[in-house]
């Protein structure tokens, strides 16, 4: 995938889309959101967090306090109303090109925390099917050492509605828990490969802090590491 420049700033559909969702999925999920105030007030913030359902790119931008940023298929902008929608809301949209798929996600990536703003991620590269909470790829790291962007861990619980808890046969409740930025200044001087190494780690580590879920040794989709 190749991210198709510039990455708009979220606009105020941004803001009157949460004000409407927000109240809409406290009545649904009753998601309890703790740690908001781990979020830096400003600067680049990469917001890197476990993914286990297409309701997590919902929750974390609709509770966030600040503007979410993240990427989207660029099928999604093709209409002239999904594209003026998505481009009010900040998403980054992504073509995809046999090969490229990664580089596109990091350029976009980039080039949002390159302005300041705040970018959601997740690092396992897709969603678990499972439950458990796989290897994180390289990629956030990356992005991290390479703009000196915050990196705060997001760790959701209950989102795969599909997991039920064997106790009650009921999917446990939604949370959103926030955690303290994870420390990567003293990667500084490392060769690259083995700070991004190091830096991954530690984000999987905090996540996982965050979470509780059982560790996998193997990646979401079964790929080799990146």
């Amino acid at each position: 995938m190749t991210a198709t420049p510039p990455a708009a700033r979220p606009g105020p559909v941004f803001f009157i889309g949460r004000a409407i969702l927000r109240p809409l999925l406290r009545l649904r999920f009753r998601p309890r959101v703790t740690g908001r105030a781990h979020i830096p007030p400003t600067g680049p913030v990469l917001l890197a967090s476990n993914h286990l359902s297409a309701l997590d790119t919902i929750l974390i931008p609709s509770f966030s306090t600040r503007q979410v940023q993240f990427l989207a298929k660029a099928s999604l902008f093709e209409t002239r109303l999904g594209g003026w929608f998505f481009r009010r809301i900040g998403a980054v949209p992504v073509l995809r090109e046999a090969g490229s798929a990664a580089q596109g996600a990091l350029d976009a990536g980039r080039e949002v925390l390159a302005s300041g703003q705040v970018f959601a991620v997740f690092p396992e590269g897709s969603r678990s099917r499972d439950g458990r909470l796989h290897r994180g790829r390289g990629g956030a790291a990356f992005l991290a050492l390479e703009t000196g962007a915050r990196v705060v861990p997001v760790g959701l619980i209950g989102t795969n509605r599909e997991l039920k808890d064997p106790a009650t046969g009921r999917a446990p409740r939604v949370e959103i828990r926030f955690g303290p930025p994870v420390r990567l200044d003293d990667l500084d001087g490392m060769p690259g490969g083995r700070a991004r190494r190091e830096a991954t780690d530690r984000i999987m580590a905090a996540i996982q802090e965050l979470t509780g879920q059982e560790l996998s040794d193997g990646y979401a989709d079964g790929g080799r590491g990146a």
